[in-house]
């Protein structure tokens, strides 16, 4: 039998051992579900809130906008550095209690934002507060995908993952509003309160679990010892780069490429959104199906649909077609989260929570990328090339993780 069998088999007898010694009802399971996609409905929130809201923090410190912004790159670098540490350092503890943690530190560190007296404090814990980010996702993925049979483990980890998609369309204009409205600190007093709720359900529905059979720190770090988890992880890291480099400039492609009024950013951003959870729906249904024709079939999608966007981004039709279309790349993520499973064999925890911190790679490459072309002269519309490169770099490294997967099954 092949390493990567093993792994497919090792992930399906612990997710299966874990559903048969803790037999749930269907409406138990819906409760845990919808508990976990609060959770990440509150992560989502505050992770994207602050982008609009940095004007107000930086008259508030009395620091420019740039400096401000060094918060948003303090929350990120602690999701990247807290995804693996926790995830090793809690090899011992069961699910439940680690998720309640995650949860209560989270809640803490965005009411403790809300305060912060001077801008380092405030930065501090915008760090603090990013490092359950990944972990709790990961943990969230396997607790979700252990409750159900194993073709149909996407789609459960994909109703998580609702909550994340859910906060970019709703939590997100909600907690700008109201921080815009009334100040900034109610926004994280909000997320703050979402993260105390999360920890209420978590409490009340999930049932007490077991530590999992010969976990250890040894075990958990086994799994960087994978070379299908590192390119797993490199597909996440580089692949969806491509999305946040046309994301985080879309309001002024918006404006100064299309020549759209400013009131309608919120109109295109809405678009993403929706575009996101169309994604996460139908992309965790076809994962189901077919787990590495989604992830490799999404990446096909997202250079097809990136170039057309860099092409005809002046447009306005266009460009809130491609802005959607871009957002339903999102459909690789439960696939991806689910391989990650699956190669990681008795390492999932690690794994599961490092493809967050890919993630954030993502995104700090993607941005960093796309100011690169624009500072350039090569304008807005141009991120959009800078996507499509990268959704094809992702493509590849995945054509890699599939030649080295057949090469070891003995079909290359």
């Amino acid at each position: 039998m092949t390493d990567t069998a093993i792994s497919y088999e090792s992930a399906s007898s612990a997710e299966n051992s874990a559903a048969e010694s803790a037999p749930l009802s269907k409406l138990a399971i819906i409760l845990i579900e919808i508990a976990l996609a609060v959770g990440g409905f509150g992560i989502g929130t505050g992770e994207f809130a602050i982008m609009g809201l940095l004007p107000d923090v930086a008259a508030t410190y009395q620091v420019s906008i740039p400096q401000a912004g060094h918060v948003i790159s303090a929350y990120a670098l602690g999701v990247v550095i807290g995804a693996p540490i926790i995830a090793v350092a809690a090899a011992r503890m069961t699910r439940r209690a680690l998720l309640l943690i995650l949860m209560t530190v989270f809640a803490l560190g965005n009411i403790s934002s809300a305060i912060a007296p001077d801008f380092w404090s405030f930065t501090i814990l915008r760090f603090i507060t990013g490092l359950p980010h990944g972990a709790y996702f990961g943990v969230a993925a396997l607790v979700a995908a252990s409750m159900v049979p194993p073709n149909k483990r996407a789609r459960a980890v994909g109703r998580v993952m609702l909550g994340l998609t859910i906060a970019t369309l709703a939590g997100t204009p909600l907690a700008t509003f109201m921080g815009q409205m009334m100040s900034w600190r109610a926004a994280f007093l909000l997320v703050g309160g979402i993260g105390a709720l999360t920890v209420a359900l978590l409490w009340y529905f999930q049932p007490r679990d077991k530590v999992q059979e010969g976990a250890s720190i040894r075990r958990e770090l086994s799994a960087f010892g994978r070379t299908q988890v590192w390119l797993t992880l490199g597909v996440a890291a580089v692949g969806f780069g491509g999305m946040f480099s046309v994301f985080s400039y879309i309001a002024s492609t918006t404006t100064e490429t299309a020549q759209m009024p400013v009131a309608t950013v919120s109109i295109v951003l809405a678009l993403f959104g929706i575009g996101m959870n169309v994604g996460n729906i139908v992309g965790s249904r076809l994962a189901d199906v077919s787990l590495n024709g989604t992830i490799g079939g999404t990446m096909v999608f997202n250079v097809i649909v990136m170039t057309l966007f860099g092409a005809f981004a002046q447009y306005p039709a266009v460009l809130c077609l491609c802005v959607f279309l871009i957002g339903c790349g999102f459909a690789a993520g439960p696939a991806l989260q689910t391989r990650l499973m699956d190669v990681a064999a008795d390492a999932q925890t690690l794994a599961a929570a490092s493809n967050h911190s890919a993630f954030n790679i993502a995104n700090a490459l993607g941005a960093w990328l796309g100011g690169l072309v624009i500072a350039w002269g090569w304008g807005f519309a141009a991120t959009g090339y800078v996507g499509s490169v990268l959704s094809l770099a992702g493509l590849l490294v995945f054509a890699l993780s599939m030649g080295l997967e057949r090469k070891a099954s003995g079909r290359g």
